[in-house]
C-alpha cells in the first residue's frame, strides 16, 4: 500500500498501480483515452495530465502523465491545478481538430467515451475553421463498420487486436501526418476477437454492424443481466433490446469470468432470436402443415396425450436448471435424460467428477492469465472455448513480465515490458487433433490422433514422476520429458484439456498430470454446452438409456435430437412414441418432427441459472416481456409451460407461480446445487428501497414503440420473478449487487469505461464480489484416483476414423441461424492429411463418400498440410450426427 496526497487529501492505494489506475479506483475522475485497464499504459494521448509535486512544499510543480507515473508512497498531485485543466482542455481541442462534428449520426453517441472525457476537461468550443484531413473507410466484413474519419489516434485498437489477441490481419499505416487504423486492404477481420473493438475503441471508427441495420441509441434500450449461451464458459453479457427485437449485446464485466472481452461468437452470434420462423405461439403439426392454437387448447391437449400415458422427458444442456428440473418432476426420475447421448453425458460427468476430487483445483477465466507453463489436451480452444483461448494468450506473456519484474519494471508499462521481453514467452505445449489458432503462441505442438493424445498425456504424467511409459518412440518419449520438466519447473502449472475430441482417456490423461504435479498445478476441462456441467451434477438418463424404455408419449425441452444421435436412431424413436411434445424457441428438425409445439423463451424472454465449464452458476435474466409488444404471442419458459401441464395432469393446484418458487424447489431437492439460491438475490431485493432498473434514465419513447396497435401508453409488464423492473423508474447504479447490474452507466460516464465505477478497483473485481458461485468449491470432494494409459489402436488400412473439427461459427446450434454469420461459415468439408491425400488419390474439392452405419455423407474434400494418418476431420454441427467410435468406410467420387 502507499499513501498520496491529491488537491491537499490523503489516500491508501496499492502502490503498485499508476496514479490514473489509482485515482480511477478512488473514485476520482481523471480524463484520459489511450490507457485501458487490460492494455496497461503507453502514455500516447496526453489526455490523463497533472501536475505533480516533489513534496508538500513545492507549489510550482511540474505535469506528468498519470498514466505514467507510479503511485508511490508520498506522491503529490493535483488534478484541479489550472495548468493541468488548460493543458488536458487543449488536449482535446487538438484531438478534435479533425474529429467531424457528426454526433448526431454517430452510432457511438451516447456510448461514447470521447463525448465523455469532451464534457469532463470542460473543453466546448471548435475554433478550427478549416478543411480536415479525410480518410476512406474500409469493407472489414459482416461484424464491424469503419469511420477513420472519427479516429483520434488513441491507438488502443491495434493494441488491442495485435498485441492482446494475437490478430495479424490490422495494424496502424502513417505517411507524413496522416494515420491510418485498419486492413491493408479492405477485408473481413480475421480474429475471432474482433468485435471487441467496438468496446475498446474510444470513439465511433469501429461500430457494431449487426446493430446499424436496427440501430437506436444505448438509452433507448432495454437490458438485462445476462449469460452468453454459445459454450461452456460463462461469459456475463448485457443484451439490449428494442421494439421487442434483441438489437445489441454488449461485454458485461465479471472480474472472474471475461472481464472486458468477447468472442465474436458470442457478441454478434444471438440474431436468431428475431427469426420469423421461430415458433413465437403453440402450433399443432402434421408434418409440414402447422396450426396456431391458444394457450389453452394446446394445454388442454397435451395434458389429454400424457394423462395415464408412459411419457418419457427429454432435457437439453443448453436449457436452464430450472426447466430441467421441471421436466424431471412432471415424468419422474426414472423417465427423465439429460438429453444427451451416452458417449457426451459420460465425458461430461467425467469432466464433473474430475473438478470434484480431492487435490484437483480448477481456475476461473482470469486465473488461467496468471499461469506461467500451460499444456493443452486434445483442445482447439479457440473453436470450442474461445474465451478462454483469449485467456491463454495473456498466460503467455507472462515470462515477458517476470523479466521486466526482475528489471524493477512495473507490468502496466506496456511498451517497456515488450521491449525488455523481446518476444520471450512463458511455455504453452498443445497436443491437438490439427493446427490450432494458438500455434503462434506455442513452444511446441503437435498434431496426433485422440489416442496418440491420450497416450503422450500419460507419459507426461509418468515422466513427472520420473518414470516411463512402453510403447512410445524415443522422440515421443523425448518430447513428453521435456514438457514434464517444464511444468514441473513452473510455478504454476495449468493443464487443459475437454470433451471436443470425444476420448475419455484425454480428460484422465490431464487429470493425472495435474494430480502428479500436485501443488499449484491447476486443471480446466471444457464441456460442450452452456448449461452441460449443471446436467452432469443434476443426472438423468442418456438418450440410449432413454430410448430403451417403454413409452406412449416424449416430451422434448429445448433440445434439437438430430444434434446428438444418428437421424436414422432419433426418427425410430419417434415412431415408437404416439405423440411427440416439443418446446423450443426455434425451428429444428426436432420441432419439425413434432405433433405439439410449445413456444419456449429464449435467454432473452425468460430466467434461469446455468453452470459453466468452471462450475460456476450463474442466472440469466429476462430482457424484455414479447407479450407487451404483441399480445398475440405466447412465449413462455419452458418450466411455466412443464409445471402448467404437471398440475393438469395430476390435478393439483399451482405452486410455481415465480422464479423463486421452482429455485427453492430444487434446492431442497437436488443436493449438488443446494448453492444455486445464493446465484442471485431473490425478487424481493431492493437498493434505497427501489427495484433495479432495466432501461437507462433517458429511455424515451414508450408511447411510440406500441402507437401501431394503441396511443394510449399502457402500464409497463411487472416482473414478479426478479428484482428487476420494465422501466426506467428504478434504482441505476454501481451499488447494486453485482448480479443484477443490466447495464454499466454512471454519472459523467456513457460508455463502456463506466465499469470502473462498478469495481473495487479498476480493472480488478465487481464491488460486492464478482457475479457466480462456484459450486465445486462447495461440494463435498472425492478420493484420489489413478488412471491407466489406453492401448495403441493399430491404424487399418482399408477403413479410416472420423476425428471432430470444430469451428467457432459452424459448430453452433444456433450461429448457423443467425444472419450476420452467415458470411462467416465456411462451407462443410471433410479433411484430409496429405499422406492419406495421396493414399486415396484425391484432391481439394473432389467429392469424398463416407458410410458411417447407416448413414451415408458426401461433402468435398480439403487437403490440409498435415492429419494424422488414417483419420478424416468431421465438421461437427455440419454433417449428419455419426458415431466417431467406429472405423468408416470410404469411397472417392468424381
Amino acid at each position: 500500500m502507499a499513501t498520496i496526497h491529491v488537491d491537499g487529501k490523503s489516500y491508501e492505494v496499492n502502490g503498485s498501480e499508476n496514479l490514473l489506475q489509482a485515482c480511477l479506483s478512488l473514485g476520482i475522475d481523471i480524463p484520459y483515452f489511450c490507457w485501458h485497464p487490460s492494455l496497461g499504459s503507453v502514455g500516447s494521448c496526453r489526455q490523463c495530465a497533472v501536475t505533480q509535486y516533489a513534496n508538500p512544499e513545492d507549489t510550482r510543480g511540474r505535469l506528468v502523465m498519470s498514466c505514467m507515473t507510479p503511485a508511490s508512497d508520498n506522491t503529490y498531485i493535483s488534478i484541479e491545478d489550472k495548468e493541468a485543466k488548460d493543458f488536458r482542455e487543449s488536449i482535446v481541442e487538438f484531438l478534435m481538430t479533425n474529429h467531424p462534428h457528426d454526433c448526431p449520426v454517430c452510432e457511438e453517441g451516447g456510448h461514447c467515451h470521447l463525448q465523455d472525457m469532451t464534457v469532463m476537461t470542460g473543453h466546448d468550443r471548435r475554433r478550427y475553421r478549416f478543411t480536415k484531413r479525410t480518410h476512406h473507410n474500409q469493407e472489414l466484413g459482416s461484424f464491424i463498420a469503419h469511420e477513420m474519419n472519427r479516429c483520434i489516434a488513441c491507438y488502443r485498437c491495434v493494441r488491442y487486436y495485435n498485441d492482446y489477441a494475437g490478430g495479424t490481419d490490422f495494424g496502424v499505416y502513417a505517411s507524413a501526418s496522416r494515420v491510418y487504423f485498419g486492413r491493408p486492404e479492405s477485408g473481413t477481420l480475421e480474429s475471432e476477437f474482433s468485435g471487441n473493438l467496438t468496446e475498446v475503441c474510444p470513439t465511433g471508427v469501429f461500430t457494431d454492424k449487426t446493430h446499424s441495420a436496427r440501430y437506436n441509441r444505448k438509452w433507448d434500450m432495454q437490458y438485462a443481466p445476462s449469460v452468453c449461451q454459445g459454450c461452456s464458459s460463462g461469459c456475463n453479457i448485457s443484451p439490449g433490446e428494442r421494439y421487442g427485437e434483441l438489437r445489441r449485446i454488449e461485454n458485461r464485466f465479471n472480474g472472474d469470468v471475461n472481464q472486458y472481452f468477447l468472442c465474436d461468437k458470442g457478441r454478434f452470434g444471438a440474431g436468431y432470436v428475431n427469426r420469423e420462423d421461430r415458433p413465437r405461439q403453440p402450433q399443432f403439426r402434421n408434418g409440414t402443415e402447422v396450426t396456431t392454437v391458444s394457450v389453452d387448447t394446446a394445454l388442454d391437449t397435451v395434458i389429454e396425450n400424457i394423462q395415464g400415458k408412459k411419457v418419457l422427458g427429454i432435457g437439453s444442456p443448453r436449457a436452464s436448471l430450472e426447466s430441467n428440473y421441471a421436466l424431471r418432476e412432471l415424468v419422474g426420475q426414472a423417465h427423465y435424460s439429460t438429453g444427451m447421448s451416452q458417449k457426451e453425458q459420460s465425458l461430461v460427468e467425467l469432466a464433473a467428477s474430475i473438478m470434484q476430487t480431492e487435490g484437483i483445483y480448477n481456475p476461473g477465466m482470469r486465473e488461467i492469465e496468471s499461469y506461467d507453463a500451460v499444456l493443452i489436451l486434445g483442445e482447439d480452444l479457440t473453436q470450442t472455448a474461445p474465451r478462454m483461448a483469449l485467456s491463454v494468450r495473456q498466460a503467455a506473456k507472462n515470462k515477458a513480465k517476470q523479466m521486466a519484474e526482475e528489471r524493477r519494471t512495473q507490468d502496466w508499462l506496456a511498451e517497456p515490458v515488450q521491449r525488455i521481453g523481446q518476444n520471450a514467452k512463458s511455455p504453452i505445449y498443445i497436443l491437438a487433433a490439427t493446427q490450432t489458432r494458438l500455434a503462434d503462441v506455442a513452444t511446441g505442438e503437435v498434431v496426433a490422433s485422440p489416442n496418440d493424445i491420450a497416450r503422450l498425456g500419460f507419459a507426461v504424467a509418468a515422466a513427472v514422476k520420473g518414470e516411463t511409459i512402453l510403447g512410445l518412440d524415443d522422440d515421443a518419449k523425448a518430447f513428453a520429458q521435456t514438457i514434464a520438466d517444464t511444468l514441473k519447473a513452473a510455478k504454476k502449472p495449468l493443464i487443459i484439456s475437454g470433451t471436443s475430441l470425444q476420448d475419455a482417456a484425454i480428460m484422465e490423461a490431464a487429470t493425472q498430470v495435474a494430480q502428479n504435479l500436485g501443488g499449484n498445478a491447476g486443471l480446466t476441462l471444457t464441456v460442450p454446452e452452456v448449461n452441460s456441467m449443471g446436467l452432469a451434477l443434476f443426472g438423468g438418463l442418456s438418450l440410449e438409456q432413454a430410448f430403451a424404455q417403454d413409452y406412449d408419449s416424449i416430451v422434448i425441452v429445448e433440445n434439437d435430437l438430430f444434434r446428438h444421435l444418428p437421424a436414422a436412431q432419433v426418427q425410430a424413436a419417434f415412431d415408437k412414441a404416439q405423440s411427440v411434445i416439443v418446446l423450443d424457441h426455434s425451428e429444428t428438425d426436432t420441432v419439425k418432427a413434432a405433433d405439439i409445439v410449445l413456444s419456449a423463451a429464449s435467454f432473452v424472454e425468460g430466467d434461469g441459472t446455468v453452470v459453466s465449464q468452471e462450475g460456476r452458476a450463474q442466472r440469466f435474466y429476462q430482457v424484455y416481456d414479447p407479450s407487451y409488444y404483441k399480445p398475440e404471442l405466447a412465449i413462455k419458459e419452458s418450466w411455466r409451460w412443464l409445471h402448467a401441464i404437471e398440475t393438469g395432469v395430476k390435478g393439483k393446484a399451482i405452486s410455481w407461480t415465480l422464479l423463486d418458487d421452482v429455485i427453492e424447489s430444487v434446492v431442497k431437492n437436488v443436493p449438488a446445487l443446494e448453492a444455486i439460491q445464493d446465484v442471485a438475490p431473490n425478487a424481493g431485493y431492493r437498493v434505497h428501497g427501489l427495484k433495479v432498473a432495466r432501461e437507462p434514465r433517458r429511455y424515451s419513447g414508450r408511447t411510440a414503440i406500441r402507437a401501431l396497435l394503441n396511443v394510449h401508453e399502457p402500464k409497463q409488464p411487472v416482473d414478479k420473478d426478479s428484482a428487476l423492473t420494465f422501466s426506467m423508474e428504478g434504482y441505476v447504479g454501481p451499488q447494486n449487487a453485482s448480479s443484477l447490474v443490466p447495464f454499466a452507466w454512471a454519472p459523467g460516464w456513457n460508455s463502456p469505461q463506466s465499469w470502473n465505477k462498478y469495481q473495487d478497483e479498476v480493472g480488478g473485481h465487481l464491488k460486492g464480489g464478482d457475479a457466480g458461485v462456484r459450486l465445486f468449491d462447495r461440494l463435498a470432494k472425492r478420493p484420489v484416483r489413478s488412471y491407466v494409459a489406453p492401448t495403441a489402436i493399430v491404424a487399418n488400412p482399408d477403413s479410416f476414423r472420423l476425428v471432430p473439427m470444430h469451428h467457432i461459427f459452424a459448430s453452433g446450434e444456433f450461429t448457423v441461424k443467425t444472419p450476420a454469420m452467415e458470411s462467416r461459415i465456411p462451407a462443410p468439408v471433410f479433411a484430409v492429411g496429405e499422406q492419406d491425400a495421396k493414399r486415396l488419390n484425391v484432391q481439394d474439392g473432389q467429392q469424398l463418400t463416407i458410410n458411417a452405419g447407416e448413414t451415408v455423407i458426401r461433402l468435398p474434400v480439403q487437403v490440409i498440410e498435415y492429419l494424422p494418418s488414417g483419420y478424416i476431420g468431421y465438421p461437427v454441427g455440419q454433417a449428419p450426427t455419426v458415431s466417431l467410435a467406429e472405423p468408416v468406410s470410404v469411397a472417392v467420387g468424381v
